[in-house]
């Protein structure tokens, strides 16, 4: 295991996992133009690691929360051009975890508002406590998620409920969260880095270019009609035969032990 501290953003390397972690306590983990561009560094070199096969996002614990959104500072007599910058530099890195190329837990305790939601909206997975509160309260300062909240909050859970959370800006509590399928789990909040972890190491053991191609196809093929989405899933279900993984995957569940995926 190894760790790395830059300003606002810690590393643990315990592989196959990697914890990234949101680290500005005083401030509730809110979100700075700093800490997007140390994510985005992390980001970038962990997905050429090869020792690392999943990541996990999560809030210094010592901020009682997983991000309290865009340092609201910031905000003061912030011009239009400033806010369309801090707008786009935020989506880019939630885009950033959207397409990274190995499974992304979002690992959410405290608060996870405004622009803390929308990096755990670009994870693959969400896991809570049960004292969790979500929510895109925006619209109390006279605004509109920026990083992508309208655009993806529809996507997971309806575009009558996401306007429902949106307009209304109310936060929501993990029991309700987990019933409309925002978040995947919820569990004691004593727990909820071994529950992650736990789910994380099963994940690890999975095929890395299978699941790297499970999140293309869907993220690829879901606008589009479904005619294209199933010519798309079958060129992409063929192309993994020509991988050492498929090899080991039939060979192992023929010969009935536990196969060793190796990402090849």
């Amino acid at each position: 295991m190894s760790e790395k501290n830059l300003q606002e953003i810690k590393v643990i390397r315990e592989p196959p996992l990697a914890w990234v972690i949101l680290s500005r306590p005083e401030k509730l983990n809110a979100i700075s133009l700093r800490m997007l561009d140390e994510l985005s560094s992390v980001l970038e070199e962990l997905s050429t690691d090869k020792d690392i096969r999943v990541v996990l996002l999560k809030g210094n614990p010592e901020g009682r929360s997983f991000s309290a959104g865009v340092d609201i500072s910031t905000f003061i007599n912030l011009k239009p051009l400033d806010a369309l910058y801090v707008s786009t530099r935020l989506q880019s890195v939630v885009n950033m975890l959207e397409t990274f190329p190995k499974p992304v837990i979002a690992v959410i305790d405290g608060y996870a508002l405004g622009g803390g939601f929308e990096l755990a909206l670009g994870c693959d997975f969400r896991i809570a406590s049960n004292r969790a509160e979500l929510g895109l309260p925006e619209i109390k300062l006279g605004l509109i998620p920026g990083g992508g909240g309208t655009q993806r909050l529809p996507r997971i859970v309806g575009e009558a409920k996401a306007k429902e959370l949106i307009m209304f800006g109310e936060r929501l509590k993990s029991e309700d969260a987990l019933r409309i399928g925002l978040v995947n789990w919820i569990t004691q909040p004593e727990k909820l880095d071994e529950e992650a972890r736990k789910i994380a190491q099963r994940l690890a053991e999975a095929p890395p270019i299978a699941l790297r191609t499970i999140k293309d196809v869907i993220r690829l093929t879901r606008h589009g009609p479904i005619e294209e989405g199933l010519a798309f899933e079958a060129t992409s279900f063929a192309s993994l035969f020509t991988t050492k993984d498929s090899v080991e995957g039939i060979s192992a569940f023929l010969s009935k032990r536990k196969p060793n995926f190796t990402g090849e």
